[in-house]
């Protein structure tokens, strides 16, 4: 059978793949590592969050990032992709850390490093204020999120932004304690993503 592609248009990804879809890294493939739970940030969807991070943060340029639950490091590399001066995977899984420090090594990105630790140990092990803008994308069966939107609250600099996704939408009740509240929020699929300000303190 013929490919229906037309001339000029990009190929699309093969399954098992997502890609960068901005800054210098832009198009570059991120195979998807077959491990338990892990479910890449669609790149329809990042598009949207990154467009709402320069919105409400400007350039990207200089910020510092944390990938609590990066599996493919999708979310991460882009940020690194767009300027960010530090960029912290953090993946428990070890085939998937391994196969993220050698996508690392390639790229040259110097700004990232890779944690091969548990979200737990790593997000008491940070230095507090610390991170610009910070990423949380548990297994949504997992029931992490609300404990990992705790232990990463502290680690928000002030006017920090922290992105979460979940299977169901979340509700200033749902944030209750958690000192943050939500400035945007979407819906792709079953997939929901939310930006939450660090009120100040």
């Amino acid at each position: 059978m013929k490919s229906s592609s037309r001339p000029g248009r990009r190929a699309p990804l093969a399954p098992g793949r997502v890609r960068i879809i901005g800054g210098q890294y832009r198009r570059t493939p991120i195979a998807v590592v077959a491990a338990a739970g892990l479910r890449p940030t669609p790149d329809r969807v990042r598009e949207t969050v990154f467009n709402w991070l320069e919105h409400l943060l400007g350039d990207l340029t200089g910020l510092s990032a944390l990938d609590l639950f990066a599996g493919t490091g999708a979310l991460g590399l882009e940020m690194a992709s767009r300027g960010a001066r530090r960029v912290v995977l953090v993946e428990r899984d070890g085939a998937s850390a391994t196969a993220l420090r050698a996508l690392v090594a390639r790229l040259g990105a110097s700004a990232v490093t890779v944690e091969n630790a548990d979200w737990r140990a790593a997000s008491t092990a940070l230095a507090p204020a610390s991170f610009d803008v910070i990423f949380l994308d548990p297994p949504f069966d997992s029931g992490i999120l609300p404990l990992a939107l705790a232990a990463s609250r502290p680690l928000l600099a002030p006017g920090g932004i922290l992105y979460a996704e979940s299977h169901a939408a979340l509700t200033p009740a749902s944030l209750a304690g958690a000192d943050l509240e939500i400035v945007r929020a979407g819906k792709a699929g079953v997939v929901y993503f939310h930006l939450l300000w660090a009120r100040a303190c």
